[in-house]
């Protein structure tokens, strides 16, 4: 099956390092948030990536042209597509649909996990649905009170997790059928695609309860270099 990896954002909330690289291209330790997380579809077998380019796609690539760099990939197949700098997500897949050849893996660049790939997979089999999406339930990033009716407060939970919040975890599969529900010029996937997609029943959330970790902002990637830098990089199989 193919990866299909989107690449092409501005990464504003990351401007710290996005100014210099694309967000593809920040490092976890010493290689590119990029590498680790193709590293992570090919310890699974997959090995055939098409990557959408916009914002400093040139630099990427610049990037999987230099000699140095090849010893990642060996035996892979990369595809690096410019998609538009401009472009939103919903755009960015329209784009690539020539080169789709069947059902397909899609995620996002800046997102690593210990997600079980091949039980995800199963799931969206089984289902018979156009699109999975992963899903996890997040910590609240405040503390969570409970209180009673005069005010008492009865619980104080600083890393409470609501059992019914689920959110995009950014690791999906489709069907070539997705591209129907891609309509809108320039259109934003999370959005009307999804959304349609989900009121037609056709969208199965897989819940993923191990390791989870976006890279959103500087903080984010200072957490994802400490696991790193220690060793216990869950995302390593």
């Amino acid at each position: 099956m193919q990866v299909v990896i989107l690449a092409g954002g501005l990464g504003s909330r990351l401007s710290e390092e996005t100014k210099i690289v694309p967000k593809a291209l920040v490092k976890i330790g010493k290689k590119p948030i990029i590498v680790h997380l193709m590293n992570y579809y090919q310890s699974y077998g997959y090995n055939d990536f098409i990557i959408c380019l916009g914002y400093k796609g040139n630099l990427i690539n610049e990037f999987f042209l230099k000699e140095k760099h090849k010893n990642y990939f060996k035996h892979t197949k990369i595809k690096l597509i410019n998609t538009g700098k401009k472009s939103y997500t919903g755009e960015r897949i329209k784009r690539i649909k020539k080169y789709i050849t069947g059902d397909f893996f899609l995620t996002y660049c800046d997102g690593l996990s210990n997600i079980n790939l091949n039980k995800t997979l199963k799931l969206f089999k089984k289902s018979k649905k156009i699109g999975l999406v992963s899903t996890i339930n997040p910590k609240s990033r405040f503390g969570v009170l409970s209180i009673d009716k005069k005010n008492n407060v009865l619980n104080f939970d600083e890393k409470s997790k609501s059992s019914n919040t689920w959110i995009n975890a950014g690791f999906f599969i489709f069907t070539k059928k997705i591209f129907k529900f891609i309509g809108d010029k320039n259109s934003i996937f999370e959005r009307s695609p999804l959304i349609n997609l989900s009121k037609k029943k056709q969208l199965i959330a897989y819940k993923h309860k191990g390791f989870w970790q976006c890279m959103d902002t500087l903080k984010d990637k200072i957490v994802l270099d400490e696991i790193w830098k220690n060793k216990k990089a869950p995302w390593i199989l």
